[in-house]
């Protein structure tokens, strides 16, 4: 079937999910085809109760999901795709040819599948599937469709119904004893448990010191070059055989770890003790050791290793690599961006051999190509890894592509190119240097050296690492041509102390890796889980660093104690194995449902996925069940966590607070909020004391000697206030409700200094200064944004808090007579600089706004998030938060809506009249219609690319 073939065929409408994908892919199709975009999924599960027909009541409204009847799902089209929906129907009414080009993975499948399903088309129907957008790839995929798999589609629709009926009954229980608006999942809730646990360990570390020493050793040998420096450092590493203690000897508790007898632990006391006896030894080399040194390239990228590899290079979180990913997928420059494969097809390894020779020498390539085997359990091996586009790889340079765009391009280019390069060789060598002190102790030295002799793959790309202290791969460490007995002169031996650190908290990139190495989930879902349980504040971001809230605390104490198997790690990898086993068709999917909702079958009653069955699922337990008794689960319980014998934290509908027990039995204890953005692991005794100690409660000021209403001050979620208290039986609610008078203290005030005097002043507001000439009143207020005067619609800004109880009339009129600035004032110093934007190459400076700080290059603005800090935020922080703007485009201004058409003239008694209006009521009909196609059509074109995990919960 050829793509030139239109005459045969007529018309073929090819439809896929994005309209940049739809762009790109007409240019190379051209006359004879329709390509046409679903805009992402145009049918799903019902996300409330009221989407669903009125024909389904009870459980099945609520889950979406005919439990009862071999878990048939209740699909419904979203409202917002129906306009979209109509529109294909329309296309496809005038086409011969169905062809559904939608991703080649499962969700793609499952995607076509409900296009399918909807469209029902009475043509001939194609699946078309490529890897990349190319106009070879294209034109050979429209010429050799296949049939849709069913398998995927079962597989996709196992998972989806598997994470509704999580997501839908678990989520329940968290809005009853935990806090309203909620979410579980069967990833997420795994991987913020990962993240929590994490600052488990740095809450229960205890640091540990050490001390060693440094040598510096000279060779005595000039002229010294750079091949063979004269000097070289070591660290201790023995004294009289018993291996000096590091970091890696110690456990969380600060102890030694058992089986170190033969370990010495210096202290600082020992340490500097030992240098003075050292200080006249006279010392030597006791040997080298030499063994070749080799290293291969890495694999090309696969979705999690990209995300990595532009977390720790580019400083882009996932969900940014997975956005700009899918933008050049889309516009034809790389394959496509969600696989778990890290194989390349012949024509790709043909494509990067060829740059190998091109850009660095014939030396740099190996005689036979490089395989790369996936190392993923259960991966696609149909599908490539993420490489350059076509049969010849388009140099960064020759792309055209600028930003972002530019910056991953080059770095999946540097990566399957380096690939197919040769191994870096050279040599690595360690010289252990010894000398007996005056004490007639034994002390031994250790240096290490690498020298590459030929780089290979190195000279196109060096892996990033984690660890900002860790060496990367191309990095040399060369030590002088030393011989065993060559004496040596010690030119400076320092003491140095050392700590032990608590386990580092997750970043982006290492939760990627570890959810992987896990087995936890698909990888091509981590972006959107990552992105969910920060949405869902389980998770906020300390510059890179993810930081679990005290609510995620609460959640996952309730999820362990009385879900404990649904957070398991081996059961959930568990349950990633059978889905897998269903999409190759080895399991099937409703008694593997059946099992896990009902926890029909044996073996289900105890233990984790660890002691699963034969992979058919009967390890699962019964979700229904869990879910309907929880009169066991005391929220209180699950939400309260000892700081000290008299302390406890709470996690309380409103926020995170620390509490004092009172002495006396019944009466209220001692309470303090705690900020928001409190690492747990910082919440010590010592910082709960202090928040206790703070003035807190209602301070009574005194009366109001007008009202006679006691007025007092209080410490608020919003900042320090001041208000009145009302007698009792003043109505609260209704048509006579009374509101009490109130107002913020203004920044020179605080808790336990306001008076009287300055609650009078403030309650005061708004004041009024006076009338101009037309008689206008003219007020001073506290505003949002500052004081400020107002007369009728207009407001002028004052320059200081005092102002709004001094300024007189005359200056207010003064004010006025000036003309209104419509821009701001002049500009305030930046707070910051960071440095020059690698995409707009602007500088990047920190400055303080209405909104509060906000980073900018002078053309693109974006306020910090809650984790960010001034003094801390780094330019690589800075860059990503203006590329996520970049990204999200300008804010669009929400179109006002048409005011109702006048209603249709009531009939008359005459026929001359009816005609005259039904005449109207069809013209008024058809410009209707007409409008409403044209806006349809626009707002459609309008649209960008629809992320396809908006509909997928989970892996």
């Amino acid at each position: 079937m050829s793509p030139s073939s239109e005459t045969a065929h007529g018309q073929r409408l090819v439809i896929v999910e994005s309209p940049a994908k739809a762009k790109t892919i007409k240019g190379y199709l051209g006359p004879g085809y329709i390509v046409e975009a679903s805009v992402g999924h145009i049918r799903d599960l019902p996300s409330t109760a009221a989407e669903v027909p009125d024909k389904y009541t009870g459980e099945v409204r609520r889950l979406g999901v005919d439990v009862d009847h071999d878990f048939a799902p209740i699909y419904v089209v979203n409202a917002d795709k129906k306009s979209q929906v109509s529109k294909l129907k329309s296309l496809l009414a005038e086409s011969d040819e169905l062809f559904l080009a939608t991703d080649e993975d499962r969700e793609g499948e499952a995607i076509a599948w409900h296009l399918q399903q909807v469209l029902k088309p009475k043509v001939p129907v194609h699946r078309m599937v490529f890897h990349e957008i190319t106009k070879s790839a294209i034109q050979e995929a429209v010429a050799n469709p296949r049939e849709l798999n069913q398998r995927l589609v079962d597989a996709q629709e196992t998972r989806r119904i598997l994470d509704r009926l999580y997501g839908f009954e678990v989520s329940p229980v968290l809005w009853k004893k935990v806090m309203p608006k909620l979410s579980a999942g069967r990833v997420q809730s795994v991987a913020t448990r990962l993240v929590v646990e994490r600052e488990r360990e740095r809450m229960a570390f205890r640091s540990a010191s050490y001390w060693d020493l440094v040598g510096t050793f000279g060779t005595g040998r000039t002229p010294a070059d750079a091949a063979n420096p004269e000097t070289f450092g070591a660290r201790l590493s023995a004294v009289d055989g018993k291996r000096i203690a590091s970091g890696r000897d110690f456990g969380s508790d600060g102890r030694l770890k058992a089986g170190s007898t033969n370990t010495l632990h210096l202290d600082e006391q020992a340490a500097r003790a030992l240098a003075a006896a050292l200080e006249q030894t006279a010392f030597s080399v006791r040997s080298v050791e030499s063994k070749p040194y080799r290293r291969s390239p890495y694999a090309p990228f696969r979705t999690t290793t990209l995300q990595q590899e532009a977390s720790r290079k580019l400083g882009f979180g996932a969900k940014r690599t997975m956005q700009v990913a899918q933008k050049l997928y889309e516009n034809g420059f790389i394959t496509y961006m969600r696989t778990d494969s890290t194989t390349l097809s012949d024509t790709a390894i043909a494509a990067a051999r060829a740059q190998v020779t091109q850009l660095y020498g014939a030396d740099y390539l190996p005689d036979a190509p490089r395989t790369y085997a996936s190392k993923v359990k259960n991966a696609q091996e149909a599908h490539e890894a993420v490489r350059p586009s076509g049969d010849r790889f388009r140099t960064p340079a020759e792309t055209g592509l600028s930003g972002d765009d530019f910056r991953l391009y080059e770095l999946i280019w540097m990566r399957t190119v380096a690939s197919q390069m040769k191994d870096a060789v050279g040599q690595s060598v360690t010289v252990k240097v010894g000398g007996r002190a005056a004490d007639g102790r034994d002390a031994e030295f250790s240096a290490s050296g690498k020298i590459i002799t030929f780089h290979g793959f190195l000279k196109a790309y060096v892996e990033g690492a984690d660890d900002p202290n860790a060496e990367l791969d191309d990095r040399e460490r060369r030590l002088p041509q030393v011989a065993q007995g060559d004496p040596l002169a010690a030119e400076q031996l320092t003491p140095e102390g050392h700590a032990t650190k608590p386990p580092a908290r997750y970043t982006e990139a290492s939760l990627v890796k570890e959810l992987e190495d896990r087995e936890i989930g698909r990888p091509s879902t981590y972006a959107s889980i990552i992105d969910t349980i920060i949405g869902r504040r389980y998770v906020f971001k300390k510059g890179t660093a993810l930081v679990p809230s005290f609510l995620s605390f609460a959640v996952v104490n309730l999820l362990e104690k009385h879900f404990g198997r649904l957070v398991d790690y081996d059961f959930t990898a568990k349950m990633e194995d059978d889905l897998d086993r269903i999409a190759a068709g080895e399991a099937k999917s409703v008694p593997w449902l059946k099992r896990f909702y009902f926890g029909e079958g044996e073996g289900h009653a105890t233990g984790g996925a660890a002691e699963a069955g034969n992979g058919d699922g009967d390890h699962l337990g019964g979700l229904k069940e869990l879910v309907t008794d929880l009169g066991a689960i005391d929220a209180r319980e699950i939400s309260s966590f000892r700081i000290s014998d008299d302390i406890t934290l709470r996690v309380g509908r409103y926020g995170p607070y620390v509490e004092r027990a009172s002495a006396v039995e019944g009466e209220p204890g001692q309470r303090a909020d705690i900020p928001d953005d409190l690492p747990p692991d910082e919440l010590t005794v010592e910082l709960a004391e202090e928040l206790l100690a703070r003035p807190s409660g209602d301070f009574e000021l005194g009366q109001d000697p007008v009202s006679g209403n006691q007025l007092v001050a209080k410490d608020g979620r919003y900042g320090p206030y001041v208000t009145e208290i009302l007698p009792e039986g003043t109505p609260k609610t209704g048509k006579n409700a009374v509101k009490p008078r109130t107002a913020s203290l203004l920044k020179t005030m605080s808790l336990d200094t306001v008076t009287l005097e300055d609650a009078l002043k403030l309650l005061s507001l708004p004041r009024v200064v006076g009338t101009d000439p037309e008689g206008v009143e003219i007020t001073a207020q506290n505003g949002r944004y500052g004081p400020y005067l107002k007369k009728g619609t207009d407001s002028r800004s004052l320059t200081s808090e005092e102002q709004m109880f001094t300024v007189t009339l005359e200056e207010a009129l003064a004010i006025y007579a000036q003309p209104k600035q419509r821009g701001r004032a002049a500009a305030a110093p930046p707070l910051k600089e960071l440095g020059t934007d690698p995409v707009s190459e602007r500088p990047v400076v920190v400055k303080d706004g209405r909104f509060g700080p906000y980073v900018t290059d002078g053309e693109t603005n974006a306020t910090l998030r809650k984790d960010d800090e001034v003094e801390t935020i780094t330019p690589e922080r800075g860059y990503e938060l203006l590329a996520e703007k970049r990204a999200r485009g300008p804010v669009k201004k929400a179109a006002k809506k048409a005011p109702a058409k006048k209603a249709a003239a009531k009939k008359t008694a005459t026929k001359t009249a009816a005609k005259k209006t039904a005449t109207a009521k069809t013209a008024t009909a058809k410009k209707t219609t007409t409008a409403k196609t044209a806006t349809a059509k626009k707002t459609a074109a309008k649209k960008t690319a629809a992320s396809k995990t908006t509909t997928t919960d989970e892996g």
